[in-house]
Protein backbone atom coordinates (compact mmCIF):
# COMPACT_ATOMS: atom_id res chain seq x y z
CA UNK A 1 0.00 0.00 0.00
CA UNK A 2 1.64 3.12 -0.93
CA UNK A 3 2.75 5.76 1.67
CA UNK A 4 0.92 8.39 3.08
CA UNK A 5 1.47 12.17 2.08
CA UNK A 6 -1.02 15.12 2.01
CA UNK A 7 -0.64 15.55 -1.90
CA UNK A 8 -1.47 11.70 -2.47
CA UNK A 9 -4.27 11.76 -0.47
CA UNK A 10 -5.74 15.24 -1.93
CA UNK A 11 -5.10 13.10 -5.93
CA UNK A 12 -7.17 10.15 -4.24
CA UNK A 13 -10.04 12.71 -2.87
CA UNK A 14 -9.84 14.78 -6.66
CA UNK A 15 -10.52 10.65 -7.93
CA UNK A 16 -13.24 9.89 -5.86
CA UNK A 17 -16.67 9.00 -6.71
CA UNK A 18 -19.81 7.57 -4.94
CA UNK A 19 -19.25 3.99 -6.55
CA UNK A 20 -18.36 1.23 -3.44
CA UNK A 21 -15.30 0.53 -5.54
CA UNK A 22 -14.21 3.76 -4.91
CA UNK A 23 -15.16 5.01 -1.35
CA UNK A 24 -13.72 1.38 -0.11
CA UNK A 25 -10.68 1.59 -1.57
CA UNK A 26 -9.94 5.11 -0.31
CA UNK A 27 -11.47 4.35 2.96
CA UNK A 28 -9.33 0.99 3.89
CA UNK A 29 -5.97 3.14 2.64
CA UNK A 30 -6.84 5.61 5.40
CA UNK A 31 -7.18 2.75 8.20
CA UNK A 32 -4.47 1.65 7.47
CA UNK A 33 -2.45 5.51 7.69
CA UNK A 34 -4.40 5.75 10.97
CA UNK A 35 -1.36 7.13 12.40
CA UNK A 36 -2.02 10.41 10.23
CA UNK A 37 -5.70 10.96 11.29
CA UNK A 38 -5.25 14.41 12.62
CA UNK A 39 -4.14 15.28 9.07
CA UNK A 40 -6.12 13.08 7.32
CA UNK A 41 -9.51 14.30 9.01
CA UNK A 42 -9.14 18.09 9.21
CA UNK A 43 -7.98 17.94 4.84
CA UNK A 44 -11.11 15.59 4.44
CA UNK A 45 -12.96 19.02 6.34
CA UNK A 46 -11.06 21.68 4.48
CA UNK A 47 -11.76 19.89 0.87
CA UNK A 48 -15.09 18.93 2.17
CA UNK A 49 -16.14 22.69 1.62
CA UNK A 50 -14.80 23.26 -2.12
CA UNK A 51 -16.24 20.49 -3.37
CA UNK A 52 -19.80 20.55 -5.63
CA UNK A 53 -22.89 19.37 -3.70
CA UNK A 54 -23.22 15.91 -5.01
CA UNK A 55 -19.31 15.18 -3.94
CA UNK A 56 -20.12 16.46 -0.42
CA UNK A 57 -22.73 13.50 -0.23
CA UNK A 58 -19.29 11.16 -1.11
CA UNK A 59 -17.36 12.74 1.20
CA UNK A 60 -20.02 11.58 3.88
CA UNK A 61 -20.17 8.24 2.89
CA UNK A 62 -16.37 8.03 2.97
CA UNK A 63 -16.30 9.43 6.75
CA UNK A 64 -18.99 7.17 7.32
CA UNK A 65 -17.03 3.72 6.18
CA UNK A 66 -14.05 5.04 7.87
CA UNK A 67 -15.49 5.51 10.96
CA UNK A 68 -17.49 2.27 11.24
CA UNK A 69 -14.64 0.04 9.69
CA UNK A 70 -11.75 1.71 11.88
CA UNK A 71 -13.44 0.41 15.22
CA UNK A 72 -11.50 -2.87 15.55
CA UNK A 73 -7.58 -1.34 14.63
CA UNK A 74 -8.54 1.87 17.29
CA UNK A 75 -10.94 5.02 18.09
CA UNK A 76 -8.86 7.34 16.64
CA UNK A 77 -11.13 8.08 13.56
CA UNK A 78 -14.03 8.19 15.72
CA UNK A 79 -12.97 10.46 17.78
CA UNK A 80 -11.47 12.81 15.54
CA UNK A 81 -14.21 13.14 12.99
CA UNK A 82 -16.25 13.61 16.33
CA UNK A 83 -14.66 16.56 16.47
CA UNK A 84 -15.29 17.07 12.72
CA UNK A 85 -18.31 16.81 11.54
CA UNK A 86 -20.01 19.58 13.91
CA UNK A 87 -18.53 22.08 11.67
CA UNK A 88 -19.32 19.24 8.15
CA UNK A 89 -22.95 19.26 9.01
CA UNK A 90 -23.27 22.96 9.59
CA UNK A 91 -21.80 23.56 6.51
CA UNK A 92 -23.67 21.43 4.65
CA UNK A 93 -26.93 22.53 6.56
CA UNK A 94 -25.87 26.39 5.10
CA UNK A 95 -25.22 25.90 1.81
CA UNK A 96 -26.61 22.95 0.60
CA UNK A 97 -30.42 22.40 -0.71
CA UNK A 98 -31.41 18.99 -2.30
CA UNK A 99 -33.46 16.92 -0.35
CA UNK A 100 -31.66 13.66 -1.49
CA UNK A 101 -28.80 15.10 -0.18
CA UNK A 102 -30.61 15.66 3.42
CA UNK A 103 -32.47 12.46 3.25
CA UNK A 104 -28.77 10.52 2.63
CA UNK A 105 -27.21 12.18 5.86
CA UNK A 106 -30.69 11.57 7.94
CA UNK A 107 -30.00 7.74 6.99
CA UNK A 108 -26.28 7.81 8.05
CA UNK A 109 -27.16 9.76 11.42
CA UNK A 110 -30.14 7.32 11.97
CA UNK A 111 -27.74 4.44 11.45
CA UNK A 112 -25.10 5.75 13.69
CA UNK A 113 -27.72 6.11 16.22
CA UNK A 114 -29.00 2.94 16.09
CA UNK A 115 -25.98 0.90 15.93
CA UNK A 116 -24.51 3.15 19.30
CA UNK A 117 -21.39 4.81 16.94
CA UNK A 118 -21.93 7.89 18.60
CA UNK A 119 -24.13 9.21 21.99
CA UNK A 120 -27.48 10.16 20.89
CA UNK A 121 -27.14 14.05 22.23
CA UNK A 122 -23.92 14.06 19.85
CA UNK A 123 -26.68 12.90 16.97
CA UNK A 124 -28.98 15.38 17.91
CA UNK A 125 -26.42 18.03 17.79
CA UNK A 126 -25.48 17.17 13.86
CA UNK A 127 -28.99 17.13 13.19
CA UNK A 128 -29.76 20.54 14.49
CA UNK A 129 -26.83 21.48 12.77
CA UNK A 130 -28.07 19.57 9.56
CA UNK A 131 -31.29 21.12 9.60
CA UNK A 132 -30.38 24.63 10.59
CA UNK A 133 -30.85 26.46 7.34
CA UNK A 134 -32.35 23.91 5.40
CA UNK A 135 -34.34 24.33 2.10
CA UNK A 136 -34.40 25.20 -1.55
CA UNK A 137 -34.44 28.80 -0.68
CA UNK A 138 -31.41 28.95 1.88
CA UNK A 139 -33.54 30.90 4.04
CA UNK A 140 -33.61 31.04 8.15
CA UNK A 141 -37.28 30.48 8.14
CA UNK A 142 -38.46 27.75 10.80
CA UNK A 143 -41.45 27.79 9.26
CA UNK A 144 -39.87 26.78 5.74
CA UNK A 145 -37.86 24.70 7.23
CA UNK A 146 -40.94 22.13 9.44
CA UNK A 147 -42.66 22.22 6.06
CA UNK A 148 -39.75 20.75 4.28
CA UNK A 149 -39.53 18.14 6.91
CA UNK A 150 -42.92 17.63 6.45
CA UNK A 151 -42.80 17.28 2.78
CA UNK A 152 -40.02 14.74 3.43
CA UNK A 153 -42.11 12.96 5.94
CA UNK A 154 -44.99 12.70 3.10
CA UNK A 155 -42.14 11.71 0.31
CA UNK A 156 -40.93 8.61 2.55
CA UNK A 157 -44.66 7.35 3.23
CA UNK A 158 -45.63 7.83 -0.28
CA UNK A 159 -42.22 5.60 -1.13
CA UNK A 160 -43.45 3.10 1.30
CA UNK A 161 -46.62 2.67 -0.31
CA UNK A 162 -44.89 2.51 -3.61
CA UNK A 163 -43.35 -0.36 -2.80
CA UNK A 164 -46.26 -2.13 -3.82
CA UNK A 165 -46.16 -1.52 -7.25
CA UNK A 166 -43.88 -2.32 -10.14
CA UNK A 167 -40.50 -0.54 -10.40
CA UNK A 168 -39.51 1.08 -13.62
CA UNK A 169 -37.34 -1.97 -15.79
CA UNK A 170 -34.65 1.06 -15.81
CA UNK A 171 -34.05 1.66 -12.09
CA UNK A 172 -34.75 0.06 -10.13
CA UNK A 173 -34.95 0.67 -5.76
CA UNK A 174 -33.23 -1.67 -3.03
CA UNK A 175 -33.63 -0.92 0.73
CA UNK A 176 -30.67 -1.98 1.84
CA UNK A 177 -30.13 -2.84 5.92
CA UNK A 178 -27.63 0.28 6.64
CA UNK A 179 -31.37 2.36 5.50
CA UNK A 180 -29.90 4.01 2.47
CA UNK A 181 -31.74 3.29 -0.94
CA UNK A 182 -29.43 1.77 -3.75
CA UNK A 183 -30.55 2.68 -7.19
CA UNK A 184 -29.42 0.22 -9.97
CA UNK A 185 -29.19 1.53 -13.34
CA UNK A 186 -30.07 -0.36 -16.42
CA UNK A 187 -27.35 0.96 -18.09
CA UNK A 188 -24.95 -0.91 -15.79
CA UNK A 189 -23.22 2.04 -14.11
CA UNK A 190 -21.90 2.11 -10.71
CA UNK A 191 -24.20 2.57 -8.81
CA UNK A 192 -24.47 4.80 -5.57
CA UNK A 193 -22.44 3.59 -2.63
CA UNK A 194 -24.34 2.55 0.34
CA UNK A 195 -22.30 2.18 3.59
CA UNK A 196 -21.68 -1.55 4.78
CA UNK A 197 -22.32 -2.72 8.31
CA UNK A 198 -19.66 -3.82 10.10
CA UNK A 199 -18.60 -7.74 9.09
CA UNK A 200 -19.38 -10.14 11.87
CA UNK A 201 -17.12 -12.11 13.47
CA UNK A 202 -16.79 -15.60 12.17
CA UNK A 203 -17.57 -17.56 14.93
CA UNK A 204 -21.16 -14.72 15.09
CA UNK A 205 -21.59 -16.20 11.55
CA UNK A 206 -21.58 -20.00 11.83
CA UNK A 207 -23.82 -19.30 15.16
CA UNK A 208 -26.15 -17.97 13.03
CA UNK A 209 -25.81 -20.73 10.32
CA UNK A 210 -25.99 -23.33 12.93
CA UNK A 211 -29.54 -21.30 14.92
CA UNK A 212 -30.99 -20.89 10.92
CA UNK A 213 -31.13 -25.24 11.09
CA UNK A 214 -33.90 -25.16 13.75
CA UNK A 215 -35.73 -22.70 12.08
CA UNK A 216 -39.64 -23.02 11.22
CA UNK A 217 -39.87 -23.99 7.81
CA UNK A 218 -37.42 -26.71 9.04
CA UNK A 219 -39.82 -28.29 11.56
CA UNK A 220 -41.48 -31.10 9.51
CA UNK A 221 -43.90 -32.16 12.61
CA UNK A 222 -45.50 -29.02 12.67
CA UNK A 223 -45.73 -28.74 9.01
CA UNK A 224 -47.29 -31.94 8.79
CA UNK A 225 -49.59 -31.06 11.40
CA UNK A 226 -51.19 -28.51 9.32
CA UNK A 227 -51.29 -29.92 6.08
CA UNK A 228 -52.76 -32.94 8.01
CA UNK A 229 -55.60 -30.30 9.49
CA UNK A 230 -59.74 -31.39 8.56
CA UNK A 231 -60.75 -29.53 5.44
CA UNK A 232 -63.89 -28.78 7.36
CA UNK A 233 -62.40 -26.28 10.15
CA UNK A 234 -61.09 -23.74 6.91
CA UNK A 235 -64.45 -24.05 4.65
CA UNK A 236 -67.36 -22.47 5.53
CA UNK A 237 -69.49 -24.31 3.27
CA UNK A 238 -68.91 -27.31 5.80
CA UNK A 239 -71.23 -25.83 8.87
CA UNK A 240 -74.25 -26.59 6.87
CA UNK A 241 -73.49 -30.20 7.42
CA UNK A 242 -73.39 -29.87 11.37
CA UNK A 243 -76.58 -31.96 12.54
CA UNK A 244 -76.00 -31.22 16.36
CA UNK A 245 -74.35 -28.81 19.16
CA UNK A 246 -71.82 -31.75 19.87
CA UNK A 247 -70.47 -32.13 16.56
CA UNK A 248 -70.49 -27.72 16.30
CA UNK A 249 -68.51 -28.27 19.43
CA UNK A 250 -65.74 -30.55 18.62
CA UNK A 251 -65.48 -28.43 15.32
CA UNK A 252 -65.21 -25.38 17.41
CA UNK A 253 -62.45 -27.17 19.43
CA UNK A 254 -60.60 -28.07 16.27
CA UNK A 255 -60.60 -24.88 14.85
CA UNK A 256 -59.47 -23.18 18.11
CA UNK A 257 -56.63 -25.44 18.08
CA UNK A 258 -55.58 -25.06 14.29
CA UNK A 259 -55.54 -21.18 15.06
CA UNK A 260 -53.53 -21.60 18.15
CA UNK A 261 -51.05 -24.03 15.98
CA UNK A 262 -51.49 -21.32 13.00
CA UNK A 263 -50.84 -18.38 15.09
CA UNK A 264 -47.52 -20.10 16.92
CA UNK A 265 -46.26 -21.16 13.23
CA UNK A 266 -46.39 -17.57 11.53
CA UNK A 267 -44.60 -16.18 14.84
CA UNK A 268 -42.23 -18.40 14.10
CA UNK A 269 -41.89 -18.05 10.33
CA UNK A 270 -41.86 -14.43 11.07
CA UNK A 271 -39.10 -14.33 13.58
CA UNK A 272 -37.42 -16.94 11.17
CA UNK A 273 -37.66 -14.45 7.87
CA UNK A 274 -35.86 -11.28 11.09
CA UNK A 275 -33.31 -13.76 11.32
CA UNK A 276 -32.52 -14.75 7.73
CA UNK A 277 -32.65 -10.78 6.93
CA UNK A 278 -29.97 -10.38 9.57
CA UNK A 279 -28.21 -13.58 7.97
CA UNK A 280 -28.10 -11.91 4.51
CA UNK A 281 -26.73 -8.57 5.72
CA UNK A 282 -24.30 -10.17 7.96
CA UNK A 283 -22.94 -12.86 4.78
CA UNK A 284 -22.82 -9.42 2.88
CA UNK A 285 -20.69 -7.71 4.58
CA UNK A 286 -18.60 -10.83 5.38
CA UNK A 287 -18.42 -11.27 1.70
CA UNK A 288 -17.37 -7.76 1.20
CA UNK A 289 -14.46 -8.23 3.96
CA UNK A 290 -13.35 -11.31 2.45
CA UNK A 291 -12.88 -9.80 -1.46
CA UNK A 292 -11.44 -7.25 0.47
CA UNK A 293 -8.97 -9.32 2.28
CA UNK A 294 -8.49 -11.77 -1.08
CA UNK A 295 -7.79 -8.55 -2.99
CA UNK A 296 -4.72 -7.84 -0.59
CA UNK A 297 -3.64 -11.34 -0.26
CA UNK A 298 -3.83 -11.13 -4.63
CA UNK A 299 -1.82 -8.22 -4.06
CA UNK A 300 0.83 -9.25 -1.59
CA UNK A 301 1.44 -12.55 -3.37
CA UNK A 302 2.10 -11.02 -6.35
CA UNK A 303 4.49 -8.56 -4.52
CA UNK A 304 6.49 -11.53 -3.05
CA UNK A 305 7.12 -13.50 -6.40
CA UNK A 306 8.23 -10.44 -7.63
CA UNK A 307 11.20 -10.02 -5.08
CA UNK A 308 11.90 -14.05 -5.29
CA UNK A 309 12.75 -13.65 -8.40
CA UNK A 310 14.66 -10.82 -7.95
CA UNK A 311 16.10 -12.89 -5.43
CA UNK A 312 16.34 -16.12 -8.07
CA UNK A 313 18.57 -13.77 -10.12
CA UNK A 314 20.76 -12.44 -7.35
CA UNK A 315 21.53 -15.99 -6.44
CA UNK A 316 21.91 -17.12 -10.51
CA UNK A 317 24.85 -14.30 -10.90
CA UNK A 318 26.48 -15.44 -7.59
CA UNK A 319 26.35 -19.02 -8.68
CA UNK A 320 27.76 -17.71 -12.49
CA UNK A 321 30.15 -15.95 -10.25
CA UNK A 322 31.70 -18.56 -8.36
CA UNK A 323 32.20 -20.97 -11.45
CA UNK A 324 34.15 -18.38 -13.13
CA UNK A 325 36.49 -18.23 -10.15
CA UNK A 326 39.60 -20.29 -9.62
CA UNK A 327 40.14 -23.14 -7.66
CA UNK A 328 42.99 -21.95 -5.43
CA UNK A 329 42.93 -26.06 -4.84
CA UNK A 330 44.14 -26.78 -8.09
CA UNK A 331 46.64 -24.36 -8.51
CA UNK A 332 50.81 -26.01 -8.11
CA UNK A 333 52.98 -25.62 -5.93
CA UNK A 334 54.67 -22.82 -6.98
CA UNK A 335 57.10 -22.65 -4.30
CA UNK A 336 58.76 -25.76 -4.16
CA UNK A 337 62.08 -25.73 -5.66
CA UNK A 338 62.92 -22.26 -4.70
CA UNK A 339 65.26 -20.94 -1.91
CA UNK A 340 64.09 -19.42 1.15
CA UNK A 341 63.68 -15.21 0.92
CA UNK A 342 66.79 -13.69 2.96
CA UNK A 343 65.67 -12.85 6.23
CA UNK A 344 66.14 -8.78 7.16
CA UNK A 345 68.82 -9.29 9.31
CA UNK A 346 70.86 -11.16 6.01
CA UNK A 347 70.12 -8.21 3.94
CA UNK A 348 71.68 -6.07 6.47
CA UNK A 349 74.16 -7.48 7.67
CA UNK A 350 77.78 -6.41 7.15
CA UNK A 351 80.33 -8.50 5.97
Amino acid sequence: MSAFTETAFLKKLAELNSSQQSIQTLSLWLIHHRKHHASIVKTWLRELHGVPEPKKLTFMYLANDVIQNSKKKGPEYGKEYMNALPKAFTHIGETCSTEKLFGSLGRILKIWEERGVYDSKIIDDYRTRLNCKKGLDNTASSTAGEERREAKRKHEDNKHRSKKTRPSPSRVEEKTSSGNVLEHNGNGDDSPYVPLGEPPEPEDLIKALISIENSASSDAVVRERIANLPPEISEVSCLSKLEDKESAQNLAKQVNEAVELLNDYNSRLAAEMEERTKLAVMLRDFQAEQKELLAQAEKRLEESKKKKEKVLAVQKEIRDHLSNLPDLTQLPDVTGGLAPLPSAGDLFSIH
